[in-house]
């Protein structure tokens, strides 16, 4: 059902055949955060890929606050080793857009829509 699911059990089997030892632990992670969700609740179920990408950027999400918190108390290797799992979480997300193309994005609903500024929303 979850091709995600697969991929990541698939990339877990490769990373442990390459001894990607970051990789391996950090996919580890991520299929038994997988496993927690299915099983919580009153009944049991399979995540589907958009659950699973909530969970991944979830837990990329706690990478980068642990590595702010471990970098803030001088503990860079700990840190360093949060920024990495991060990396590994990321190529499991999609692309986020940097600043340049948002602004893009909003000057072309702006001028698609024909707002002048923020205004009130009027209800009928």
């Amino acid at each position: 059902m979850a091709e995600l699911k697969d991929r990541i059990r698939a990339d877990l089997t490769a990373s442990m055949k390459g001894r990607d030892e970051v990789r391996t632990r950090t996919l580890r992670m991520v299929l038994t955060e997988i496993s927690k969700e299915e099983v919580s609740g009153t009944s049991s179920r399979e995540l589907d890929d958009a659950e699973i990408q909530r969970l991944l950027t979830r837990e990329a999400k706690r990478r980068r606050e642990a590595a702010e918190a471990f970098r803030d108390a001088g503990r860079t290797d700990q840190a360093t080793a949060e920024l990495a799992e991060g990396e590994v979480l990321a190529e499991y997300l999609p692309a986020q857009l940097d600043d340049a193309s948002l602004t893009g994005l909003v000057a072309a609903a702006v001028a698609e829509t024909g707002a002048s500024g923020p205004g009130r929303w009027v209800r009928s």
